[in-house]
């Protein structure tokens, strides 16, 4: 069996070679997957999505329509990326400057949400499970299990796991787990065990 069979790619979309994709992956209409670029198993490739050659998708990962994952983004596993999301890779781009060499990592954390139209500048780390509501701008480190919106995004809440959001004493109303606050960063209870 060779990888053409372990994973779908619409016949509109380009992967080049050189590209690894896992098993079970769907591509579909109009993308193109760059050489170099890693993508895991289990993944939905929206239509008209680029994969930059140094980006890596974890498993699990789905990226709606219209999103372009450039050079040095990094997306963990069980991520969603909502259509027509942002991400940068250069903070002060100029078209007749080459900075290739000035990229920024970008890390988006498993577990967590990017709505729809989401801007996320290069350089931030988005937290486990964190949510970024649709059209905010991420211009710094995003806590895990933390909700935020606006532009500049401002945080408003925190997030269970399940994608409910936590009420005042860190219980999920819908599932039941419960957090805790740790100097500000949240933790599921099961994790104090571990």
């Amino acid at each position: 069996m060779n990888n053409e069979t372990l994973y779908f790619v619409h016949e509109s979309s380009y992967v080049d070679e050189g590209a690894e994709i896992g098993e079970g992956t769907k591509i579909w209409h109009f993308s193109h997957i760059m050489r170099g670029a890693k993508i895991g198993k289990n993944c939905s490739i929206g239509q008209n999505v680029n994969i930059g050659s140094s980006a890596i998708i974890g498993n699990g990962v789905k990226i709606q329509n219209n999103v372009s994952v450039y050079d040095d983004v990094i997306i963990e596993d069980d991520v969603f990326c909502g259509p027509s999301c942002v991400f940068t890779n250069v903070i002060n781009p100029r078209s007749f400057i080459e900075r290739k060499h000035e990229y920024k990592k970008t890390i988006i954390k498993k577990g967590a949400s990017i709505g729809a139209n989401a801007t996320i500048v290069c350089g931030v780390t988005v937290g486990e499970y964190a949510l970024v509501g649709a059209g905010s701008v991420v211009i710094k480190n995003i806590q895990p299990y933390t909700t935020i919106v606006g532009n500049p995004s401002r945080e408003i809440g925190f997030i269970c796991q399940c994608g409910n959001r936590l009420e005042e004493n860190l219980c999920c109303p819908v599932c039941n787990k419960k957090y805790i606050n740790d100097n500000g960063i949240i933790i599921p209870i099961r994790y104090l065990r571990d």
